[in-house]
């Protein structure tokens, strides 16, 4: 076909008999505003019958578009868009990691084990990770499916793929917001700390006024529509992430270990409390790997066709941005252990220890510095983890009115959403013992669903290597996930009664 031709769509199964060779897998044109791909339409030739479109002047777009995507310019010319249903263009998805506490874990768990488990869960979550990756498009139906509950219903059907997914996506998602008021509300109370010093006369906030501080930020924040439109606040989050990690591990490592540090893992006198706090820390490690109900999402931004599926580039894309991580996550975690051993505080984890034990002798702009990068990245980080629950709203919205979320409504959304998590952070300000419960209860979603989804869409041979492996992961990570929120909640309400809940410090 020349570019000049056009292509029409319309939102029903493929048939095979009509789609050539070099057509592509459907994306539509809200790709300019849309990470999300949720519906596939079915592409016809110009010479082939069309159905009629229920809005006309849609069904009928150019072939070639100013894509904002950085792969667009070499793939442009190979990829021919389609319409989706007009639904997906009014959700803000379709318009378009917590490493401080990780030592925390290796108190627990000691050296030999830490770093077991740590790698691990790496190399768990990377596995699953591939999964979804394979699974966000059928080649048999031409769907992509960008919502991880999209791919949970294909599944495991309706009922199930809802009950499975739907409120631990939404879990993880608000309960991550909720970890990250805590640190940001906390990490901004340091930073005036040590930009005033002792010049400051003004009386200072308390911790649950920087609390409100830092939600109404990122309140104002999350205004942006879709993920598209948080592209920049995205890579500024990225950029703070890899400058803090690295600024934290390397400060601690150049000032040296505290005197008597200890590396025996913390025990308690009763066998309960011991082995709640090592499934709590397994809990804090799972927490740190978080994120994959945004994988699909994130997948759906690449364009792709039959010869060129999104799945190559998105592969490549997760081996460096893993690596990154990788470059991030384990000198924290293994330097920070080093250096503070078992005196590293519950409340921000290696933060806090840097704070506590270094504010004397490590220059105050150096550590002004660090805290004001783990601020800006927890700011960033709200917006990319409450967008699956702006979704979720939103979509409940427009299928129930059959139209597009009106502005101040979606304001009045976000704004309930943030002083929600606010009123949360304020009750349960314990983040040590808080992510080993979040870790516990969103392990699924990350750990063994996936795998599920694998043995149950691709449908590998029964007792063969593959269908070993994924129902052995599947089945380990749901064990692990009811072991390690029944500690975690226990970790929660001991934590709660010994130091009060709605008393953040």
């Amino acid at each position: 076909m020349s570019e000049g031709k056009e292509i029409n769509s319309a939102t029903m199964t493929p048939n095979k008999d009509i789609l050539s060779p070099g057509l592509p897998v459907s994306c539509p044109p809200s790709q300019f505003h849309s990470p999300s791909f949720s519906r596939s339409p079915l592409l016809y030739a110009e010479n082939a019958e069309t159905p009629k479109s229920k809005s006309p002047g849609t069904s009928r777009i150019s072939l070639t578009p100013k894509l904002l995507s950085p792969l667009a310019t070499p793939l442009r010319k190979a990829l021919r868009l389609t319409k989706f249903d007009p639904q997906d263009a009014w959700l803000l998805i379709t318009e378009s990691r917590n490493a401080l506490i990780l030592p925390i874990a290796f108190t627990y768990l000691g050296w030999a084990w830490g770093l077991i488990s740590l790698t691990i869960t790496f190399m768990w979550q990377l596995y699953t990770l591939w999964i979804l990756i394979q699974l966000h498009e059928s080649t048999e139906t031409g769907k992509r499916y960008s919502r991880y509950l999209q791919l949970s219903l294909v599944a495991f059907g309706d009922r199930l793929g809802k009950l499975l997914a739907l409120f631990r996506i939404f879990y993880l998602s608000a309960g991550t917001c909720v970890a990250l008021i805590i640190v940001g509300g906390s990490t901004l109370k340091v930073f005036i700390q040590i930009v005033c010093n002792s010049t400051c006369s003004a009386k200072p906030l308390t911790t649950v006024e920087w609390y409100l501080v830092f939600t109404c930020a990122a309140v104002v924040l999350s205004q942006l529509p879709n993920l598209n439109s948080i592209a920049g606040v995205s890579l500024v989050g990225a950029i703070t992430a890899v400058g803090y990690c690295t600024l934290i591990w390397a400060v601690s490592v150049v000032a040296g270990r505290l005197p008597a540090v200890s590396y025996d893992p913390v025990t308690d006198n009763t066998e309960i409390k011991r082995i709640s706090d090592v499934l709590n820390a397994l809990g804090i490690i799972a927490f740190a790997f978080r994120g994959h109900n945004l994988t699909l999402e994130i997948q759906a931004t690449v364009p792709s066709s039959e010869r060129h599926p999104s799945k190559v580039p998105m592969w490549k894309g997760v081996q460096v941005a893993y690596g990154i991580i990788a470059m991030c996550l384990f000198p924290l975690a293994i330097g920070g252990y080093w250096a503070y051993g078992q005196m590293i505080p519950a409340d921000n984890g290696i933060l806090s220890a840097l704070y506590v034990y270094h504010s004397q002798d490590v220059s105050r702009s150096v550590l002004g510095l660090i805290i004001l990068l783990v601020t800006i990245n927890a700011l960033s980080s709200f917006q990319i983890y409450g967008m699956p629950v702006f979704d979720g709203i939103e979509s409940l919205y427009t299928s129930r009115k059959n139209k597009p979320c009106p502005w101040w409504l979606r304001a009045i959304f976000r704004i309930f959403f943030g002083l929600s998590c606010f009123f949360v952070a304020v009750a349960t300000p314990f983040l040590g013992s808080l992510a080993g419960l979040l870790g516990g209860i969103t392990l699924p979603a990350t750990l063994a669903y996936p795998c599920f989804m694998w043995v149950k869409i691709k449908k590998p041979k029964q007792y063969s290597g593959m269908w070993w492996l994924n129902w052995g992961l599947g089945t380990l990570g749901v064990a692990l996930s009811g072991m390690v929120s029944a500690a975690g909640f226990y970790v929660v309400i001991e934590t709660g009664i010994r130091v009060s809940f709605f008393h953040p410090q």
